[in-house]
């Protein structure tokens, strides 16, 4: 006869987690603090990334330490301090990409087994942390977005670099997606443009042109099939044909240029002088390639580039602000992040 064997003293098996998904925001970095300790620890960080300096190298070594790295941040926190969000006491990147991340959280509420964390490339919170927190409340499925619409080696690359190094120290790893670059996906198209037409009527002046400003990068990276400038210009392309500008009135520039190798041309700077000089009195520039409001855009663009332009004969400068966590750009980030989801919500 058969006996059942009696399993009152059993252990119990361990519960097995609830499966969930992380959605990660990434943007690429800000300091800790507007001072030159804190802008020196985030630009050792970002320019000893290969990804964004390609040639490590010894002579790289010695100007990165003894020359960029005792000069530069001083000069850096300088702007940061122009900008910088002191209820917060942070850069005003962090803030608005927290804010992108509660925002799509509340957005997609209704897929309650979704957990939606943000991340900086370079400085806090790390990529690192942000996934160990992520993977700790048991999401096995994450999907990465690189804030990033334009797709380059030194951004969106480097992202994915940092998210792969972190899962290689993994014994139990999670299933991973990265969501594409969305330089002309027609939401996005869309969302610059209504953004660009409410700032542009809200202004006390009709500017005579728009430059379409977005962060340079050295030709050579190019050269070698980086395709972030045909990206660029077919962002660019796009935003004319919506709004019904040519070429002449919505100019395409590159700006943040670095070091002594050449970078993509026009520079920012150098055109908007050069409009100056010509008899061009007012002027307002947009940034495409930027999901968020960052030192580069709140203080090259609308303080180094207005400087220079009414330094020059210019009168009305307007720096017209990024989606940020507008509607139009949460509605971007919302369509994105759902059509990356497909099957798995």
């Amino acid at each position: 006869m058969t006996m059942a064997a009696p399993i009152g003293n059993a252990q119990a098996a361990p519960e097995a987690r609830p499966e969930r998904i992380g959605v990660l925001l990434v943007n690429l970095g800000t300091p800790d603090s507007c001072d030159a300790k804190g802008v020196r620890i985030y630009l050792r960080e970002f320019l000893s990334d290969p990804r964004v300096i390609e040639n490590q190298g010894l002579r790289w070594k010695m100007i990165l330490n003894g020359i960029i790295l005792r000069i530069r941040p001083a000069r850096k926190a300088r702007d940061y301090a122009k900008i910088w969000n002191t209820e917060k006491n942070e850069s005003p990147l962090k803030t608005i990409t927290r804010a992108q991340a509660d925002k799509l959280a509340e957005a997609i509420a209704d897929h309650d087994h979704v957990v939606v964390d943000w991340a900086m490339r370079y400085g806090n919170p790390s990529i690192r942390s942000r996934l160990d927190a992520l993977t700790a409340q048991g999401c096995d499925r994450i999907l990465v977005v690189p804030l990033y619409p334009q797709y380059s080696a030194a951004t969106s690359a480097t992202v994915c670099d940092e998210v792969f190094r972190v899962l290689a120290d993994m014994r139990v790893q999670p299933t991973l997606r990265m969501t594409p670059p969305y330089y002309d996906n027609p939401d996005y198209i869309e969302a610059l443009a209504v953004s660009m037409s409410a700032h542009l009527a809200s202004l006390p002046f009709q500017p005579e042109l728009i430059v379409a400003s977005f962060h340079g990068m050295p030709q050579k990276y190019i050269d070698k099939g980086d395709p972030y400038r045909a990206q660029c210009v077919a962002t660019t392309d796009a935003l004319r044909k919506r709004l019904g500008l040519d070429a002449k009135k919505l100019v395409l520039t590159f700006q943040s240029r670095f070091g002594f190798d050449e970078w993509l041309k026009p520079y920012t700077d150098k055109t908007i002088e050069q409009f100056a000089k010509d008899g061009v009195r007012r002027i307002a520039i947009v940034t495409p390639g930027f999901a968020a409001d960052c030192l580069e855009t709140l203080e090259e663009i609308a303080f180094e580039n207005a400087e220079i332009f009414k330094h020059n004969g210019g009168e009305h400068f307007a720096a017209i602000p990024c989606l940020n966590d507008s509607e139009p750009g949460m509605d971007v980030i919302r369509q994105l992040v759902l059509r990356e989801l497909q099957g798995w919500i």
